[in-house]
């Protein structure tokens, strides 16, 4: 059964697409960078599937961490034949209040560490002549955000990056796509009040929010042989708060 390293996967969505694709068979090497506890349980749920996981420490923000990460996962679980790129942090703020050290962290955790892993699970793939690369974006980085400004712009970047790697890759039997979540009941919502999440939910025309197996679900379906024709798409999943 084929390999899926998921970044980000200790909670939320990382860790619903864990356990999705352990319970559909994939061995799964879950990422995480500081929640080693929740990370070491989830590894055990998933075991619990009948299938083989491990946890990797690895801040996917630093090449030289990503590339270790792929070492070990290539040589406990195998090559990496699906790369799913969740983690990612958000800031909420004006623009002119933003320091350069806040910009930074953002955009290499949030784009430049897709960079890296993509370089780092591709030469595994391009040899083996297949593999799938699901990336995570955020409908913000289709329409833009106020407050979010540097959020919306490395998330326009995943997306610009998912379209053209996939044409790059494509030759190679590599399909690259991105699922782009609108509102969904994860920890970066906890800074949000009774008030503000009604709010959201009035400006979602499903009239409900999101949550991580919704996202999940959409991974799943692009990284199975059901979407073998789909590639340098972007999967919306707002509840049609984007259209």
């Amino acid at each position: 059964m084929s390999t899926v390293l998921i970044t980000g996967a200790s909670r939320g969505i990382g860790a619903q697409c864990a356990l999705l694709f352990a319970q559909k068979g994939y061995d799964v090497a879950v990422n995480y960078n500081h929640s080693a506890e929740q990370a070491d349980a989830l590894v055990q749920e998933l075991c619990s599937c009948g299938v083989r996981a491990i946890a990797v420490q690895a801040d996917v923000s630093d090449s030289m961490q990503v590339s270790k990460m792929f070492q070990t996962v290539k040589a406990e679980l195998g090559e990496v034949e699906i790369l799913v790129n969740n983690a990612g942090v958000a800031r909420v703020g004006l623009l002119t209040d933003m320091t350069d050290d806040e910009w930074d962290k953002l955009i290499s955790t949030d784009l430049s560490a897709i960079f890296y892993t993509c370089r780092a699970a591709l030469p595994d793939m391009i040899r083996a002549h297949r593999g799938v690369i699901v990336n995570i974006a955020s409908m913000w980085g289709e329409v833009g955000a106020s407050c979010e400004a540097a959020y919306s712009a490395a998330k326009a970047g995943v997306i610009g990056l998912t379209k053209a790697l996939a044409k790059e890759v494509g030759p190679s039997g590599i399909r690259v796509n991105a699922v782009s979540p609108g509102v969904v009941m994860t920890d970066m919502m906890q800074g949000f009040s009774d008030e503000d999440i009604a709010a959201l939910k009035e400006e979602t025309p499903l009239n409900v929010l999101g949550t991580p197996e919704d996202i999940a679900e959409a991974v799943l379906f692009l990284a199975c042989d059901k979407a073998r024709f789909i590639t340098g798409q972007v999967l919306s999943v707002n509840g049609g708060m984007v259209i």
